[in-house]
């Protein structure tokens, strides 16, 4: 068996395992070997494109934006027909929300059984625009962008409160924290290279819901996993749902900045993810219900806690989620989605294994994470 490797080697493992796994169409495939994750997501690919800008690597994150800007411009006319339908206040139907995720080749996703309404890719993908355009010194929306980015805000502006599904797949009918992040973070990116005041004013709009229905009831409460409307005519109300947190909270602060992590409300949210969720090893698990693979250590959200506590001043913190990402790579280099949890039900991981087969091996994801946080903590060397 050959020695695991250090960090910069998994760092440049990762590199040549994300180019590998890019379609020459542009998207990254969420997983290769998982047959469930044969498909190229939005909000995933967004994630991947930004780590390898931050690995220099500019040609694969631009390619992997055109793809997403082919789908969204092909997809205009029915934006365009969702909208009006909003504005008619006419019902949409959840079958005719855009898609979740494509075919590495653009082509739609069909299949039923997957939770299709989500919008934080869509809101990655502006953010993620934005981010690339930045890494390359660019200061304005390329003109063979300009139809797609607008028919994505139009998109985004007109749904936000809607509920949909989560970035996990799950809780179809609730308004989820996170994804919202990934919307403020989208509209404020096109925001401030447009000089868009109108669009700063939504993502104003969208950080007074979250305090205002976002936020557990008791004093200098934290963010909750989820936020329930309530249909009271023609319009709704919105109640705390899931109490508790989830670990994709952390967008809020990284890297979407909706609220600094000093913020009392956010302080609060990193407190009780890392109290409730990060096991003694440094793992994170979602959520504390979280039965998927019996609720196992995600690396991502091992690195997004690394990433959020870099920024509030705990490097010490910071490296210790990279040397336990690192550490649950094979003698390959491949990182998975996650790890078993310690002490957890081996009766209800067994039966996902049997169902499914291991855990996702290796996630593009997983490593485009690990790669961002080593060039986080490289920089602030």
């Amino acid at each position: 068996m050959r020695p695991k490797m250090n960090e910069e080697e998994l760092v440049q493992a990762s590199i040549r395992m994300i180019r590998l796994n890019q379609h020459p169409e542009g998207g990254y495939v969420a997983c290769p070997l998982f047959a469930h994750y044969a498909y190229g997501w939005l909000r995933d690919g967004s994630f991947v494109a930004y780590a390898m800008d931050t690995a220099g690597e500019h040609d694969s994150a631009a390619l992997f934006y055109d793809w997403a800007n082919r789908i969204i411009a092909s997809k205009q006319g029915h934006i365009r027909y969702l909208t009006d339908k909003q504005a008619r206040g006419e019902h949409v139907s959840l079958h005719e929300f855009l898609h979740t995720r494509y075919h590495l080749d653009g082509r739609d996703d069909t299949s039923s059984e997957w939770g299709h309404f989500q919008l934080d890719g869509y809101g990655a993908w502006l953010w993620g625009v934005t981010e690339h355009l930045r890494a390359v010194g660019s200061d304005r929306i390329p003109d063979t962008y300009r139809n797609s980015v607008d028919a994505a805000v139009d998109y985004l502006r007109a749904f936000w409160r809607y509920p949909n599904f989560d970035c996990w797949e799950e809780y179809g009918e609730r308004v989820h924290p996170s994804t919202l992040a990934c919307i403020y973070g989208g509209l404020e990116g096109v925001a401030r290279l447009d000089g868009n005041a109108e669009l700063h004013h939504v993502c104003s709009e969208i950080k007074e819901f979250l305090l205002q229905h976002g936020v557990h009831a008791e004093e200098n409460g934290h963010f909750v996993k989820n936020i329930t409307p309530v249909p009271q005519g023609d319009s709704a109300a919105y109640v705390t749902g899931d109490a508790g947190v989830d670990a994709s909270l952390l967008w809020l602060a990284e890297p979407f900045r909706v609220f600094d992590p000093q913020h009392p409300v956010m302080r609060k949210t990193i407190e009780a993810i890392e109290n409730e969720l990060r096991s003694e090893t440094g793992g994170v698990r979602r959520y504390a219900s979280d039965t998927y693979y019996d609720g196992g250590e995600w690396l991502l959200l091992a690195a997004w806690s690394g990433w959020v506590q870099l920024k509030i001043g705990n490097r010490e913190e910071a490296v210790r989620s990279l040397e336990w990402i690192a550490a649950q790579a094979d003698e390959l280099g491949r990182l998975p989605e996650q790890v078993r949890r310690p002490h957890g039900s081996e009766e209800t991981y067994d039966d996902w294994v049997r169902r499914w087969g291991p855990p996702a091996t290796p996630l593009l994801w997983s490593h485009a994470m690990f790669m961002v946080l080593y060039y986080k903590l490289r920089a602030r060397a």
